[in-house]
């Protein structure tokens, strides 16, 4: 019988931790060749432009079956809804029979910040700890409590347009961390000297420019995820090695690449390589102390089917989640 749950079930079940171990597992087999995966069909909605994905994976092994059916409504923000929703689905890899329906808008949430936690262990500098975050959303909240588990911050400093949102982020932020939480004055303020920076916005246009980049810094961008669309100016892309969760995924998505090869400021070889292949050892990261590493994810169907077994599995062994009959 298949297993349904909610966003409290997986919530429960799904540790930052673990998914920071499944995550690199999946970025490694993936970059491995040992995933099937297409990039994500993509369907424009509406005037507003809104958009539907879908993103199925196959992991040979352990075999997993799944793909996550996922949705952006920037309007949903003056609704007080969640701009991303999602919902995933696991098929039994030998029938095609459907094993959980469960909620996708918390693994959406958790994986992407356990994905940027990899890429922060491999390519960040070991004493990395000044942590400036752009954007003040859900995004911004996880990647705080994934960062802060693979480096030790001594200072958070955000800054986000709105200041009300901004305001509650410091606050709550500051409840459950034991560092200081600042609200700064502009992106540029934010950055300055930061050797940590995640760049979560709706942005679509640069919200960051190299100047104010120190150099040796790590930057997450996870934001922008359309072709018209990017958080970096170019010179900040054509300065800093960069490195992808998928090389087919980010030519055909990433705006924050495909403008500046558009632009010829540089060719797709610009992209130094596949977060897999870093955390595998195939592909070396950083190469020195003053180099600027750029990671640009887009985020995977492995990835979400990856943490979607994982919280099937939990869920399965503490009798979590509700079977149903179609």
């Amino acid at each position: 019988m298949p297993l349904l749950l909610t966003e409290e079930d997986v919530r429960i079940v799904l540790s930052m931790d673990d998914l920071i171990v499944a995550m690199r597992a999946a970025l490694e087999q993936f970059s491995a060749r040992a995933v099937v995966q297409p990039v994500r069909s993509v369907v424009e909605v509406g005037l507003q432009r809104a958009a539907f994905a879908v993103m199925p994976a196959f992991i040979a092994e352990p075999p997993v079956l799944g793909a996550k059916l996922v949705t952006f409504f920037a309007s949903n923000a003056r609704a007080g809804l969640p701009t991303h929703l999602a919902t995933v689905i696991l098929l039994d890899s030998m029938t095609g029979e459907l094993i959980a329906i469960m909620d996708g808008r918390f693994i959406t949430e958790a994986r992407t910040a356990a994905v940027s936690a990899v890429a922060t262990q491999a390519l960040a500098q070991p004493g990395a700890g000044v942590l400036a975050v752009i954007g003040s959303g859900v995004q911004a909240r996880s990647h705080v409590d994934a960062i802060g588990r693979v480096r030790e911050l001594r200072e958070i400093r955000a800054w986000s347009p709105d200041a009300g949102r901004l305001a509650l982020f410091v606050r709550e932020t500051t409840a459950r961390s034991r560092v200081a939480v600042t609200a700064a004055a502009s992106a540029q303020a934010a950055v300055d000297g930061a050797d940590l920076v995640v760049l979560a916005t709706a942005a679509r246009e640069p919200v960051v420019r190299s100047a104010w980049i120190a150099d040796g810094a790590h930057i997450c961008a996870v934001g922008a995820c359309r072709p018209h669309e990017r958080e970096m100016e170019t010179a900040l892309l054509a300065r800093g090695r960069v490195f992808v969760d998928s090389r087919a995924g980010a030519l055909a998505e990433a705006g924050d690449l495909l403008i500046p090869i558009a632009e010829g400021a540089f060719d797709a070889s610009h992209i130094a390589g596949e977060l897999g292949e870093v955390a595998a050892g195939t592909v070396p990261g950083r190469r020195s102390a003053a180099e600027v590493t750029i990671f640009k994810s887009l985020g995977m169907g492995v990835e979400d089917v990856a943490a979607a077994h994982l919280a099937y599995q939990k869920a399965a062994e503490r009798g979590l989640g509700r079977g149903f009959v179609l």
